[in-house]
């Protein structure tokens, strides 16, 4: 090293000297901690001490779970009446027949299709008020539920109430089970007594069936009602032409006015002939007598006669040519035709509108819907309900979920203060 380098070197030389100091300066400082000579052990933990809030808390589980779970059992196994279920189980049928053409088309339908709606109207019509006073009518619902007041009046129906709460005990009473993509319904009815339970199912099967044949006649009815009104606007346009022609034949004293005319043609063809005979015979006696012969007046007289009735019988059928009734024969056979072609088509339409109200009518019919029971009700005998074990579980459980979510919420705002 050179005495030139030896110059720069020196400052930083000294300001890691400076630094090395300062940190020996700051360990003198800092005291040391004194290496302990023997492991001393601490003396034991005395017995915990119950305090208030232990006692709260045992106090708040007797009450808040213990009791609830104590009354529940006594009250269950005690005090609650037994109830009987009877099951039934129904769905919405149609006698719907497709023709071929629509069972190959619809191969992927479900069977017995149009039920959807129908059951869904027959799981509302079941829980609803009108069938419970319908049946309360029958049955005397009220007397049956509550029956067990005095000795259950948890679970019995109170007599006194309203028919908004008959409903409402009916729907905890009646328990509905409906699949809405097959429309199977089932229903499971509860009673205080196996028999009852029954009797109500057996009820409510007939009050839906008479539902279900309301709506089906409804249906019926709205399916043929325009072909009824056609059928009733034809008839009564055949029975106004069927008047009028017979108006028409009563004023011109004819039945038929083309058998009239064919009587008519018949007379001047007749005349036709005897103008014929008549005009050789003439002829034949001017050639033979002479001028004054009394004869040939008298075939001439017979002549004009023939001629003039001819004439006569011509103009009937032609203008200013008066019929029967006083009419030109033209006009008659006019308002002849028009009648018979009003009588001959109102005859078609009404058969024609007859065909379709017979279709109909067959359409409706095939398309009517019924109840098809595939669960007769049944008869309990063992009573089911109420279920003790499942209650007196939910109880506990409740309870002791209620108590221990309040016991966190007391040691978390502890904890905070």
């Amino acid at each position: 090293m050179t005495d030139a380098e030896e110059p720069e070197k020196a400052p930083e030389n000294n300001k890691v000297q400076r630094q090395k100091r300062k940190r020996q300066a700051k360990r003198a400082k800092t005291p040391q901690r004194p290496v302990p000579e023997a492991y001393v052990p601490r003396p034991p933990a005395k017995p915990a001490r119950a305090k208030p809030r232990h006692w709260f808390m045992l106090f708040a589980f007797l009450f808040m779970v213990a009791a609830p779970v104590s009354v529940a059992g006594w009250y269950l196994y005690t005090r609650a009446a037994d109830q009987y279920a009877s099951t039934l189980g129904f769905t919405v049928r149609s006698e719907d027949v497709s023709s071929a053409v629509d069972i190959l088309g619809g191969l992927g339908s479900t069977l017995g299709g149009g039920g959807g709606g129908d059951s869904d109207i027959l799981y509302e019509f079941i829980r609803s008020q009108e069938l419970v006073q319908t049946i309360d009518d029958k049955l005397d619902l009220r007397s049956r539920f509550s029956r067990h007041v005095e000795q259950d009046p948890v679970l019995a129906f109170d007599p006194d109430g309203t028919i908004e709460d008959l409903t409402n005990y009916w729907r905890r009473m009646v328990r509905v089970s409906y699949d809405a993509g097959s429309g199977l319904i089932e229903l499971r009815v509860l009673a205080f007594d196996p028999a009852e339970a029954k009797q109500v199912a057996e009820t409510i099967f007939e009050e839906s069936s008479v539902m279900i044949n309301a709506l089906s006649a409804i249906a019926r009815a709205d399916a043929t009602r325009y072909a009824q009104e056609d059928l009733e606007l034809s008839l009564e346009r055949l029975k106004t032409a069927r008047e009028s022609l017979t108006s028409f034949r009563l004023a011109n004293q004819i039945v038929d006015p083309n058998a009239d005319i064919q009587t008519q043609i018949g007379l001047l063809a007749t005349l036709q002939e005897q103008q014929a005979t008549a005009i050789i015979e003439y002829q034949l006696i001017s050639e033979s007598a002479s001028e004054g012969d009394p004869r040939v007046a008298q075939a001439r007289r017979r002549l004009e006669v023939i001629e003039a009735q001819v004439e006569e019988e011509r103009k009937k059928f032609g203008t200013g040519g008066v019929g029967p009734g006083g009419q030109e024969y033209a006009t008659i056979i006019s308002e002849f035709e028009r009648l018979t072609v009003d009588r001959e088509f109102a005859e078609t339409a009404y058969a024609a509108t007859l065909s379709a109200f017979d279709a109909a009518r067959a359409e409706a019919n095939r398309q009517s819907r019924y109840l098809a029971a595939y669960i007769q009700p049944t008869l309990a005998e063992r009573s089911e309900f109420p279920q003790r074990e499942v209650l007196l579980a939910l109880v506990t459980l409740f309870s002791f979920l209620t108590w221990a979510i309040i016991s966190l919420i007391y040691y978390a705002l502890r904890d905070r203060r």
